[in-house]
This record gives structure tokens, C-alpha cells and sequence, in this order.
């Protein structure tokens, strides 16, 4: 690592020659126009800019696919010697307001698209140096500033002639001396008097500019991907973070061999838009992606499933000694193997999303974990079929639905992807030893009094084992829930003793159940409209809308696991005790074990 010193528009040719570019997975941004002048003002006094980092390439072509920085788009298709980790805005902000012939792009202060040419006003710029902020201006495009709502002309710098007569210097020529010398001749062609300050300005602003020193880091090209991650992370002045994916986009399009294959660079993204495209159009939990936005499965869950079955496998011949997907095991996945196993791995989701169909979970907002499909889809991709046997389907469901009941990849997970992966392959061939999560797993008794909203993943899984397990619709009741209807009927989980009726009927301490999934229940939009007041009488309008005989209506009742004569007479504590049990049941059963009582008077 070494530490230079600069010159400013040595820097700004590095950066218009395409010796000086970015690193591919730095993303674009602008500073505002105001900040933009306060940069350019901190230049002219000398002040200090702030040390930028860059990471050498030896000439050669980076493991970074490099780009320009924005303005120095014809220099595309040089190797670069630098890449710039910190500094990007402030190199773009000066090589793009003192170096080119085009308006700088920028923001206001509300983010609006301005396009703007930087100026300094000669007389006040060599006054006291607290003037400076104000001595630097932009105008617009057209190099008119107006005010008013454009009706009155501020200052109109439209040429060469009305800025020498407004005495107002054009910084986008202050290091071309040919340009700045016949500028000179015509400002002092609109007065003589010009030749007074002139002398000054120059002292003390453009040789300022022109002698400008920036302070560089460099980093040696012997520097690994993860430090430079680290570094950019840690150093980078707009804060914010970069994720292994931007790092691997990048390292993947520098990736020479597949550019002499192919004849051009490797698109990571393209390649995961279409593996999410293809998997969201068959099961919509898996979230949607429009213009590049995202949400359900990450490009980073993929990539770490991607890097549990490279590393199971590198296990298997003796490469390594354990199972990882952490950041570095991503950093130091090859594009080979990252094209040879990505096929299989978006299989094995499509897999996963049928799996979660099965469990009656259909949409991202109710899917418990997202992070647990990953070793999920890791374990199928190296299972293939051998998971498809009735024995390996109910070891599969047993495990995801301990990790679900017992909250187990609710905090780090990366540790446990790890062992699930080993421990349920070597389960399912075999292995008498139960797979962690399963072992780990448990399930409070009182657990249910506190699953109140979807924030946890046993109340969502609660949700869907009540679909699972047969509930049928208030409404629409010809035959039971499943994983298309959760979808036609708008079904969520829905308040079986309404909220109304604990204000008149219920002691404060009842009340403080109303929210718990004993009192919730799946069911329809249209059958949830019925639910207001005491379900004494509302169980009564919906049997009769659904046509049935009252004890045919009560069966469809008990599809949800609750007790009809109860809930007819509406006494909630009854109904809360008796509904407690049979949902505990239902825990029990898909968990394979028993629930815990915690034993409150224990001291």
C-alpha cells in the first residue's frame, strides 16, 4: 500500500484517457449542484480534498470488469492502470465541471435532473477567502440564470463576450492555458482595468487549481476480492453498501476466458433476472422482479446455495474440510462453476417452490423463512430424485417444519445452512444421526398466547398447517382451502372473535388474547366481512348464506379446529382453552415431537 501525492490534472487526463476507471460494481450516483460547488471552492482555496483509493492493475486486465467514470465514456475498452474504491464523486464532479466541454449532470436539492456549467466570479474570488462558497455559481444548460419563474434574466454568461463582461471565468478551460489565454485576451479587450485583478485571480485561484494535489491510496493488484470488498465498504464516502452479488457481477465480466469464448463478457444479472423470472412465473412466493426491483428470494440466497453445493461437493473429494457459504466461499466461486451448477440449483428451487405448495404456502408474505429455502435447495440439488421417495419427502417435511415451529433460523443462519445441508443428505441416505434443527427444536405450550402478528414464522407457519390440515372457507364452502384458493379468495388469517365484540363483552384480561393465532382463523375476504359482532349471530347469517343445514355448517367449522357448540355460545375463555389444545396437536404432529410446558412457578 502506498500513499501519493497528485496532481489534479494529471488525475483528470487519467480519468479521460481510461487509465483511471471504476471497478464495475460501483454504482452510479449524483451529488447535487450545491454540493458540487462547495467541492469546486474547496479546489480553488487549497483546502484538503480528502485521501481517494485506488487499486492497481499492473497494466494488465483487472479481475474487475472496469467502467469509465461518467464523462469518459470514449475512452470504454482501455485497460485501465487504477480503479478507483473511493472518490468516485469527487473525481467525477471535477473531471466533469473542469475539464469538459458539456454541462456537468447533476440534481438540485430535491433530486430534479439539472445539466449545469460551473463559473467563478473574478472580483469576488479574490476577496476574503469565507466568499469563496459564493464566488462559485452554476447556470443552466443554456448558460442563462433566471429567476421569477424564468420571466427575468439574472445573469446571462450565453458567450464568450457577456462572461468577460461579467467578469465571470468559465472553470470547464482552467487547465487548457491556450483557451485560458485567449479567454484572457478578450477579458481584458471589455476593459483595461480587467489586467488589475487578473493577476491576482490567477495567484490565487487558477494556479491553485492547476498545482491542486489529491492524496491516493493504492492498493497492490496482489490485493484479493474480499479485502477490496472489505476496504470499498468500509472507506466508501457515500455509505453505502455493496453486496457480494455487484462484486461478482463485476469479477465475472472481467473474466477473460469466457470474453475469448463467447466473444463478450459474462451478465450475471441478466443470467439471474431470467432464473427469477422463471421461477416467480410458476410460484408466486418466490416474490417478483420489475425493472431490476426485487424482493422475495435475493440474488445472494442464490449464490449461497450455489456456493453449499460447490463446497458439499469439493468435501466429498477431499478438497476441504467442511461446508460453507459465507462471503468469502461467494467471493471464491468460479464462473465456471457458477454456470456449471446454477442450472441445477434454479431447478432445485422450482422444486422447493412445489414443496411449498404442498405446505399450502403460496405467497411471499406468508412464507416463514426465506433464508431456509436455501439449504433446502442445496440438499435437492445434490439429492436429486433420491428426495422424491415418500420416506425422504416426510424426513424433508418433518425438518422444515421443525425450523419453522421452532423458530430456529430467526438469527445467524449461516452456521446452520451448513449443517442442514450435511446432516439432512446424510439423514435421508441413512444416517441415524437427526439433523440439528430437528433435535433443537422445541415449542413452548405457551407459545401461542404471543404469536400475534406475521412478524413470526410460527404464526405464518400456524396459518398454513390449519389450510394444510383441511380448513374449508365460511363462504365459500364447497370444498376445502388449498394452495389456488389461498390466492382466488384473498384468504388471511382473520379475528374469529372480533375485535368489537371484546369491548362489550370481555374482562381486560381475555381482551389481551384477542390477538393471539388461537383467536385468528384463514378464511375469505367475503367470509371476513360477515365476522362483526357476537359470533353468536354471525354464525347464523353465514350458514344460512351457505345454503347448508346448521350441523352441516358446523362441520365446516371444525375443519378449523374449533369446537362449534363453544363458539356458538361465544365464551371466548372456553374457546381459547379448548382451540389451544387442538392447535398444539397440530404442532405436535408436524414437528414429530412434543410441545414443552414451561412451568411458570418454578423459580
Amino acid at each position: 500500500m502506498a500513499l501519493d501525492s497528485l496532481n489534479l490534472g494529471a488525475v483528470l487526463k487519467d480519468v479521460a484517457s481510461g487509465a483511471l476507471q471504476l471497478p464495475d460494481f460501483q454504482r452510479d450516483w449524483k451529488w447535487d449542484d450545491e454540493r458540487i460547488r462547495a467541492l469546486i471552492a474547496t479546489v480553488t482555496l487549497d483546502y484538503p480534498l480528502g485521501v481517494v483509493m485506488a487499486l492497481q492493475t499492473n497494466g494488465v486486465s483487472p479481475q474487475f470488469k472496469p467502467r469509465t467514470l461518467k464523462g469518459a465514456e470514449s475512452a470504454e475498452g482501455t485497460v485501465p492502470d487504477l480503479l478507483l474504491l473511493d472518490g468516485q464523486q469527487r473525481m467525477t464532479s471535477l473531471f466533469q465541471a473542469l475539464s469538459r466541454e458539456e454541462p456537468v449532470e447533476t440534481v438540485d436539492a430535491r433530486g430534479k435532473e439539472l445539466k449545469r456549467w460551473y463559473y467563478i466570479n473574478i472580483r469576488q474570488a479574490v476577496g476574503a477567502p469565507a466568499d469563496r462558497d459564493e464566488a462559485v455559481v452554476s447556470v443552466p444548460e443554456d448558460r442563462i440564470l433566471r429567476s421569477d419563474f424564468a420571466r427575468r434574466v439574472v445573469l446571462d454568461l450565453s458567450s464568450t463576450e457577456r462572461e468577460c463582461e461579467e467578469g465571470y471565468f468559465p472553470l470547464h478551460i482552467v487547465f487548457d492555458t491556450q483557451r485560458v489565454n485567449g479567454w484572457l485576451q478578450e477579458f481584458v479587450k471589455a476593459d483595461a482595468a480587467n489586467w488589475d485583478v487578473w493577476g491576482a485571480f490567477e495567484e490565487h485561484v487558477l494556479n491553485r487549481v492547476r498545482q491542486f494535489q489529491v492524496p491516493m491510496i493504492k492498493l497492490p493488484a496482489s490485493t484479493t476480492m474480499d479485502a477490496v470488498c472489505a476496504v470499498f465498504e468500509r472507506v466508501n464516502t457515500g455509505g453505502v453498501s455493496l453486496n457480494v452479488f455487484e462484486l461478482l457481477t463485476a469479477t465475472y465480466a472481467g473474466n477473460q476466458e469466457h470474453v475469448a469464448e463467447r466473444g463478450d463478457y459474462y451478465r450475471l444479472p441478466v443470467e439471474w433476472e431470467q432464473i427469477k423470472k422463471d421461477l416467480t412465473s410458476s410460484y408466486p412466493v418466490f416474490g417478483r422482479m420489475e425493472a431490476g426491483v426485487e424482493d422475495g428470494l435475493s440474488s445472494s440466497d442464490f449464490l449461497q446455495a450455489v456456493a453449499l453445493v460447490r463446497t458439499w461437493e469439493e468435501k466429498q473429494d477431499g478438497l476441504r474440510s467442511s461446508v460453507s457459504c459465507k462471503r468469502r466461499d461467494l467471493l471464491q466461486l468460479p464462473l465456471a462453476d457458477f454456470r456449471r451448477l446454477a442450472p441445477g440449483v434454479a431447478e432445485a428451487f422450482k422444486w422447493v417452490g412445489s414443496f411449498l405448495e404442498q405446505q399450502c404456502i403460496v405467497r411471499t408474505a406468508d412464507l416463514p423463512y426465506r433464508t431456509q429455502l436455501v439449504p433446502l435447495a442445496a440438499v435437492r440439488t445434490v439429492l436429486g430424485e433420491e428426495a422424491d421417495t415418500p420416506a425422504a419427502e416426510d424426513q424433508i417435511t418433518r425438518w422444515y417444519w421443525n425450523g419453522v415451529l421452532g423458530e430456529m433460523y430467526g438469527g445467524s443462519t449461516e452456521s446452520r445452512f451448513t449443517r442442514d445441508v450435511e446432516q439432512l443428505i446424510g439423514w435421508i441416505r441413512g444416517s441415524d444421526k437427526t439433523p440439528d434443527t430437528i433435535a433443537e427444536a422445541a415449542f413452548l405450550d405457551d407459545r401461542l398466547d404471543s404469536l400475534t402478528t406475521r412478524n413470526s414464522a410460527a404464526y405464518k407457519g400456524i396459518y398454513a398447517l390449519l389450510v394444510k390440515q383441511g380448513a374449508v372457507d365460511w363462504y365459500f364452502t364447497e370444498a376445502p382451502l388449498n394452495a389456488g384458493r389461498i390466492i382466488e379468495y384473498n384468504v388471511e388469517v382473520r379475528q374469529i372473535f372480533p375485535k368489537g365484540w371484546f369491548a362489550k363483552h370481555a374482562p381486560a384480561q381475555a381482551a389481551k388474547k384477542a390477538n393471539s393465532i388461537v383467536n385468528k382463523t384463514p378464511l375469505s375476504a367475503r367470509a371476513g366481512r360477515s365476522l362483526m359482532g357476537s359470533p353468536t349471530v354471525y354464525l347464523k347469517s353465514l350458514a344460512l348464506e351457505s345454503g347448508m343445514r346448521p350441523e352441516w355448517f358446523d362441520d365446516v367449522l371444525a375443519t378449523h379446529l374449533i369446537d362449534p357448540a363453544i363458539l356458538h355460545e361465544a365464551d371466548f375463555e372456553s374457546f381459547y382453552e379448548s382451540r389451544s389444545k387442538q392447535l398444539l396437536e397440530l404442532v405436535r404432529s408436524a414437528m414429530g415431537k412434543r410441545t414443552v410446558f414451561r412451568d411458570v412457578t418454578a423459580g
